[in-house]
């Protein structure tokens, strides 16, 4: 109803947010930014003294509500038992600008970032990968194991982390296998997610069987838990070949590169760019967390909230 804002919390956006349909909006909404018909201007930063920050990213696609996403950083926030990238969505209305919606986007944060990198692996991986390892354990990881089932029949699905037991913990409540360090896991798979707040790289060239694919969703400049080489080495897809810009908007293991080099995922869908040459070439993609995702994301949940009258609708 007019005047009335929408408000979504975390469960909500679990229950709205169905995998297949996330992947059918995410490999839309890549080729619509691809030819130029999302606006999507680069992210800002406000950063605090200390443990803190802010991530802002406003986008649009037109014929949806615009959207301002707003992305905590607080590293901090894992010994208060709380994410450490807290985010929040506010919708506006296109003709208008009225506020229209705010959505929890903590967990459609993790979902869409996990998204994108299983569209890579679906454009990007040999037809015959059957073997992934997820590395990681926090929640991008977890929504990785969610997705993975969505794009490729896997006989195996295998977890690790820098720590161990979060690792086997994650695995057992998804029921897959967990692993005693990261290379045993790496070795063997057709298919290796990174999903870690690592500053440094976590894979070594060695571990890599040929013909992998490796997606990386890391954000920790001036670093990274991609090894540069990789990028360099690999055949590269991006969401958006504004991730060759310096960070907050790129990313850092991606510096020095020719961005004509990459193919952005919206060229592959579009059948514009190919994503994998030969069966035994590296493939990588490097993700740098845009509002492209989440334009593909709230677009999803929104719309199914309003056809199952979903969530809580306040008159201010």
């Amino acid at each position: 109803m007019d005047g009335e804002i929408l408000f979504l919390g975390p469960e909500d956006v679990a229950t709205l947010l169905e995998p297949v349909a996330l992947l059918e909006s995410l490999a839309g909404t890549f080729a619509a930014a691809s030819r130029g018909e999302i606006d999507a201007p680069a992210r800002s930063e406000l950063v605090l003294d200390g443990d803190g920050g802010l991530l802002v990213m406003p986008g649009h696609r037109p014929g949806q509500d615009l959207i301002v996403k707003h992305v905590g950083m607080y590293q901090g926030n894992l010994a208060r038992g709380l994410p450490h990238h807290p985010a929040t969505i506010c919708a506006f209305d296109e003709e208008t600008g009225v506020l229209r919606a705010v959505l929890d986007a903590t967990y459609l944060t993790a979902a869409r970032t996990a998204g994108a990198a299983a569209l890579s692996i679906a454009l990007a991986a040999r037809p015959d990968a059957r073997v992934a390892a997820v590395i990681g354990a926090g929640p991008v990881a977890a929504a990785h194991l969610a997705v993975l089932a969505a794009v490729r029949d896997l006989d195996e699905i295998r977890v690790a982390a820098r720590s161990s037991a979060d690792a086997h913990a994650l695995a057992e409540r998804h029921g897959v296998r967990g692993m005693e360090g990261i290379e045993a896991a790496v070795r063997g798979a057709d298919v290796v997610c990174l999903c870690t707040s690592a500053s440094t790289p976590v894979l070594e060239r060695g571990w890599l069987e040929a013909g992998v694919h490796v997606s990386s969703v890391g954000y920790a400049p001036p670093g990274g838990e991609l090894d540069p080489w990789l990028a360099r080495t690999g055949r590269l897809l991006v969401e958006s070949r504004a991730a060759f810009a310096p960070p907050p908007t790129g990313c850092a293991e991606l510096a020095g590169i020719d961005p004509d080099s990459a193919a952005e995922l919206g060229e592959v869908v579009m059948g514009e760019r190919i994503a994998r040459a030969a069966d035994d070439e590296l493939t990588v993609y490097k993700s740098m967390g845009t509002v492209i995702e989440d334009v593909a994301a709230a677009g999803v949940v929104l719309r199914r909230a309003r056809e199952l009258g979903a969530g809580l609708r306040i008159r201010l």
